[in-house]
């Protein structure tokens, strides 16, 4: 049984509990790494947030909805295309589509399923930032591909993961865009930075079979390179704030964020297997900290 699920799973028990079929299709969702869709939905708390806006519980909710099943569909997608690649690599060989347990049609449908649940959340937006969300289509559809052409596919990830970001700002107001602009630029290199730390568990693998990354771009640089990141988002999501509110005290706000970053990278190992799957799974925490600075900055 176990053996059908991936080694980083969270939650081996509780997928564990379904039925074969059920499992395969969960795992293939990622519905047993509750991460991604964290680090998917903190970017559109973020938006909504610092707009001033209030809590606006309603709407936090559907899009959490969404970012669940919009990364869900992002991961099927992901494993149909890179199902030849997948069975290289040891971490992702047992995947269901490149372990031939799903067969790509079914995959298909699953994904189309997972989409129409994404429909539904992006009716309750406004016509404005519907558009918004529908505009990071061709980013997400090319995104598979990136590994295969640069050595940085963590920076096109960080143009699709954060699309939160203006997509929940859009939905509330659609003015102060230097705002936005500095708050998602942020955001991308925050994700350019977690996901280095991710890319590490495979370096070994990735270079066997040809598959880009950030991590082996860096070589022994990676901490460095991700203290680089991780400063950027901060000074740009700090200036954010400063455009929104000139008041240094609105940048205290970023103090913890900025103290779980920097511990994130400072105690970054890469020689140590559990090391970086931990410190990248904390940057569900670094988005939670983020938020509750949008929060009171935008609603001082």
């Amino acid at each position: 049984m176990t053996e059908a699920i991936v080694p980083d799973s969270e939650h081996k028990g509780l997928v564990a509990r379904l039925p074969q079929r059920l499992r395969d299709f969960a795992l293939l969702a990622r519905f047993d790494r509750p991460i991604g869709w964290w680090l998917l939905f903190w970017p559109c708390a973020w938006g909504v947030w610092l707009t001033g806006s209030g809590l606006q519980w309603q709407l936090i909710l559907w899009l959490l909805l969404g970012a669940i099943a919009m990364r869900g569909a992002g991961c099927v997608y992901n494993d149909v295309v890179d199902a030849d690649l997948d069975r290289q690599v040891a971490r992702t060989a047992s995947r269901p589509v490149a372990s031939g347990r799903v067969s790509a049609k079914a995959a298909w449908a699953w994904l189309f399923a997972l989409c129409g649940v994404g429909l539904l959340v992006l009716f309750q937006l406004r016509l404005e930032a519907q558009i918004v969300a529908l505009a990071s289509l061709g980013l997400v559809a090319a995104y598979p591909f990136m590994k295969r052409i640069t050595w940085w596919p963590q920076a096109w990830l960080g143009l699709v993961f954060t699309w939160g970001a203006p997509v929940g700002w859009v939905a509330m107001r659609s003015d102060r865009l230097e705002v936005l602009a500095a708050l998602y630029a942020g955001s991308i290199f925050w994700c350019i930075g977690y996901d280095t730390i991710y890319a590490l568990q495979d370096r070994e693998d990735d270079a066997l079979v040809g598959i880009r990354s950030s991590a082996l771009r860096l070589g022994n640089n990676v901490q460095a390179g991700v203290i680089a990141f991780y400063a950027l988002a901060l000074s740009l999501w700090g200036l954010a704030f400063w455009l929104l509110r000139e008041d240094w005290v609105a940048l205290v706000a970023l103090l913890p964020a900025a103290l779980h970053l920097m511990w994130q990278a400072f105690t970054l190992d890469p020689t140590d297997p559990d090391n970086p799957l931990a410190r990248f799974r904390s940057n569900r925490f670094a988005g939670l900290l983020v938020a509750a600075a949008c929060l009171v900055v935008g609603n001082a």
